[in-house]
């Protein structure tokens, strides 16, 4: 099993992208339209955030889940019992972020949303329809004028040999919601657990986007489009010394949308924060 690049641009593009989620969750894009200019420049500007004391002024709201989370409230993955070695800032048109930062990140926010929507077209073009028909609505159509898709920033720091004994950057986990829309990190960490039960390293050349399916599409297609278990390793080396910024766009659809006969987007969504101890 592989993750496939594929070409954008290329005339089968959508063909073998959606071949690739399906067979392994994954995929890399290269060649598509979010500049990589934009990227590094947020790469730049949210380490120097992080690095400073003025995030204490936008520590997160409980309610509606934005702003400022520190390392003392980080996520427990699921079946976990050790915070991740992460901090990280959740991004919403709608919520609070620093003045300065906001074009910035609302520029990539609304490029990597028509991305996603662009994507989401494609592996519903792809779907069989004995799978479409569990769909209560287009894919597409799922995340019109919705509100919850967040961009978050990921600051993972060096490591100084304080870190509980056990404890990795991201441990294994499924993202919640439809597509996971990521730039390729500024180090490497992020691996993919086959079918077969291995970790593959995945291809992490800056300039490239990564593509994943979360629990939500997995629900909607009752299981066709697998919600693939992936996680971020622990720097060795000399990479043990350096910064690991993450630039994560998670595609929500409205919450009154029927993913399944158990669940809408909401009751999903509430069920998996209430897991992972951050509500």
């Amino acid at each position: 099993m592989k993750v496939l690049t594929v070409d954008y641009r290329a005339p089968d593009a959508a063909q073998r992208f959606t071949e690739s989620l399906r067979t392994t969750g994954f995929g890399v894009l290269t060649h598509h339209p979010i500049p990589k200019e934009l990227v590094q420049g947020i790469y730049d500007n949210w380490y120097r955030f992080f690095m400073s004391e003025r995030k204490q002024d936008f520590l997160f709201n409980r309610e509606t889940q934005d702003g400022y989370f520190p390392p003392s409230v980080s996520e427990v993955a699921k079946g976990h019992s050790q915070k991740d070695i992460k901090e990280y800032f959740h991004l919403y048109p709608w919520g609070q972020m620093p003045d300065e930062l906001r074009a910035q990140a609302m520029e990539y926010y609304q490029l990597a949303n028509n991305l996603a929507a662009e994507l989401l077209g494609w592996v519903e073009q792809y779907t069989p329809s004995d799978i479409a028909a569990n769909y209560s609505c287009p894919l597409s159509s799922m995340i019109e004028e919705s509100q919850k898709t967040l961009l978050r920033v990921l600051h993972y720091p060096p490591f100084d040999g304080t870190e509980e004994p056990g404890a990795i950057r991201a441990a294994a986990h499924e993202d919640i919601n439809l597509l996971t829309i990521l730039p390729a990190a500024n180090e490497p960490g992020l691996q993919v657990k086959g079918s077969d039960g291995e970790w593959m390293d995945v291809p992490c050349d800056f300039g490239t986007l990564i593509i994943n399916i979360g629990d939500m599409l997995q629900e909607a297609s009752a299981g066709y489009y697998p919600s693939t278990t992936h996680r971020v390793i622990n720097p060795t080396g000399g990479s043990a010394s350096k910064s690991r910024i993450s630039l994560p766009l998670f595609l929500h659809p409205r919450p009154d949308v029927v993913l399944s006969e158990r669940h809408t987007a909401h009751s999903y969504l509430m069920e998996r924060l209430r897991e992972l101890g951050v509500i």
